[in-house]
C-alpha cells in the first residue's frame, strides 16, 4: 500500500540559491529542528550514488532508529534529485525534488514523496505532508541570512 504526497513551495530567491540550500545536508538538521534529530549525518551537498546510513529520532525525544537514503539521481544543472529511503518503520520512501525558476529572481520547489509503510502508510503520509511544509519557513530564514551575508 503506497501513498503519494505532492508539495509545492515558492521562494523569492533564485533557483540556484534554493537548490544549494535544499541539497545541503548541513541545513537538514536546521529545517527539521524540533521534528527530527539526526546522528551520523554527513556534511555537504548530496550527490548521485551517495548512500547515507543515519540514526533518526522523532522530535529528538523518541529512541534513535536506523534510517538509510540512497541518492539515485542528482542533477545540479536540472536542479533535480531522486532518492530511495527506508527505516524507522518505513518500508519505502521515494523522494523527488526539482527547483524550477519562476519570474526574475524567484523559483518554486516541487516535491513528491511516495511512501509505503504497510498499514501505517497513512500516518507516515500525514507526517510527510506536515514535516515538508514545516521545512519552508526555516529554509526561508537560511536563504535570507545568506542573502544578507553576501549582500544580495
Amino acid at each position: 500500500m503506497t501513498k503519494i504526497v505532492n508539495l509545492t513551495h515558492f521562494y523569492p530567491y533564485t533557483a540556484r540559491q534554493v537548490w544549494d540550500v535544499a541539497t545541503d545536508l548541513d541545513h537538514l538538521s536546521t529545517v527539521t529542528a524540533g521534528l527530527l534529530a539526526f546522528r551520523d549525518l554527513p556534511s555537504g551537498a548530496i550527490h548521485q550514488g551517495q548512500h547515507l546510513k543515519v540514526q533518526v529520532s522523532l522530535f529528538g525525544k523518541l529512541p534513535y532508529q536506523p534510517y538509510e537514503m540512497t541518492v539515485l539521481e542528482c542533477d545540479k544543472d536540472k536542479m533535480a534529485f531522486r532518492s530511495n529511503e527506508s527505516g524507522a518503520g518505513v518500508k519505502s520512501w521515494r523522494h523527488s525534488l526539482v527547483v524550477l525558476p519562476q519570474d526574475e529572481g524567484s523559483c518554486r520547489i516541487e516535491e513528491q514523496i511516495e511512501i509505503d509503510a504497510g498499514v501505517m502508510t497513512w500516518v507516515f503520509a500525514a507526517w510527510a505532508q506536515f514535516m515538508y511544509r514545516k521545512r519552508h519557513a526555516p529554509r526561508l530564514r537560511i536563504l535570507t541570512r545568506g542573502a544578507t551575508q553576501t549582500g544580495a
